[in-house]
């Protein structure tokens, strides 16, 4: 077992500085389309180096910057990669309130816009390297643009809608159109470029922040209303796999709580190492130590149950395996969303969920129990019930 006491950034930091990505190559001047995708940083926020994202080919380049379809339309770890290396990030250090910037409202244009768009750049040098990172979505070369052009645009009119009520608070933004099925990452994109909020509150997002901000946001509206619905009356266990992760759910008949494992198993080199986090129901005040997977998982399945009207605990583990390539949270929310479409076994105590689930799972399930706190305390705590004195 690797030291524990390794943090998952460090892990994670080690890992994509052994990973080599091959991205395109291109020169000063490119003529191309984004799918339409924006990228904002925060290395040096409250200025951010914000900018588009294109492709070095014209036409529909959407597939490069959906996320949401790609286990739909069964992508593999490649496929993916090869999209994110095409798309060439530009940047401009700009304030985060600069929203009257000619060159912040082409990126609002992007963000807001219904497909692809065919755009020209001239860059400051030739853009070079490649992002790889746990958090964001990779891509490929980048440099400080210069020269930046799109051709005129049609907004999405969900969007559109959103970005003209100045009136209306970015949380319920966020609310209203994932109810109207807009996908996560075209508001996301749309957040990350002030596009909603009430007028004076509107400012440029860094994309990590803007994922966790929209996730977050979410998952509290669920929780709200999920808090009054019934309880589960069995332990269920959801499953899916791709991309190198395997995720296990487990839904426990209790009010809401949620413990969160991830396992990286021989990816580096033997190392089996195990990161968790977890809330008790009343809730998780500081930033989680694993980053950003922890709320979009919390979100895709109180996102479930909302949609059930049913209350439960929840217990995550995802194992990643060898070829495990960090490609953003995206991974986990999507993988979970897929496994709560899927139909769940029953079991009747949590011992026998967790003995499904070890046959499933490459490391031992009692080296998860050690790790955590949840699941421990909920396997070893004798709860006295009725059931008792009837046996």
């Amino acid at each position: 077992m690797a030291n524990m006491k390794t943090t998952k950034n460090a892990y994670l930091e080690k890992l994509t500085k052994q990973i080599q990505m091959k991205s395109v190559k291109v020169g000063k001047n490119l003529e191309g389309s984004t799918p339409p995708s924006v990228f904002i940083g925060r290395w040096s926020y409250p200025k951010v180096y914000a900018g588009p994202m294109m492709a070095n080919q014209l036409g529909d380049t959407a597939i490069m910057d959906s996320p949401e379809s790609w286990i739909g339309e069964h992508k593999n770890q490649e496929d993916i990669i090869k999209y994110r290396m095409s798309l060439v990030r530009g940047k401009q250090l700009i304030k985060i309130d600069d929203l009257d910037n000619p060159f912040v409202e082409k990126l609002q244009d992007i963000s807001l816009a219904s497909k692809a768009i065919d755009s020209e750049a001239t860059f400051g040098k030739r853009p070079t390297g490649a992002l790889l990172t746990e958090d964001s979505m990779p891509h490929g070369p980048s440099a400080v643009i210069e020269k930046f052009d799109i051709d005129a645009v049609r907004w999405d009119k969900q969007l559109e809608k959103t970005y003209y009520d100045t009136d209306l608070k970015a949380s319920e933004a966020v609310l209203n159109l994932h109810n109207k099925d807009v996908p996560f990452t075209a508001m996301q994109k749309a957040f990350s470029v002030g596009a909603f909020g009430t007028k004076n509150k509107r400012k440029l997002v860094p994309t990590r922040w803007s994922i966790t901000a929209c996730d977050t946001t979410l998952a509290d509206q669920f929780l709200k209303e999920v808090r009054k619905f019934e309880k589960i009356d069995t332990y269920r266990v959801y499953e899916f796999g791709s991309l190198n992760n395997y995720y296990v759910i487990i839904l426990t008949p209790t009010e809401w709580q949620y413990e969160w494992y991830e396992a990286f198993i021989k990816i580096i080199g033997k190392e089996e190492i195990i990161f968790s986090d977890y809330e008790t129901n009343g809730g998780k005040k500081e930033y989680s130590r694993v980053g950003g997977c922890y709320y979009t998982a919390k979100m895709a399945v109180l996102d479930s149950l909302f949609k059930e009207k049913k209350q439960a605990g929840l217990l995550v583990l995802r194992e990643a395996y060898e070829g495990y390539v960090p490609l953003g949270v995206f991974n986990v929310r999507e993988n979970m969303k897929e496994a709560m479409k899927k139909s769940y076994k029953e079991f009747e105590t949590l011992k026998d969920a967790m003995l499904y689930c070890g046959s499933k799972l490459k490391i031992p399930v009692k080296k998860y129990v050690k790790q955590g706190t949840l699941l421990n305390e909920m396997l070893h705590t004798k709860q006295t019930t009725l059931d008792q004195y009837f046996k």
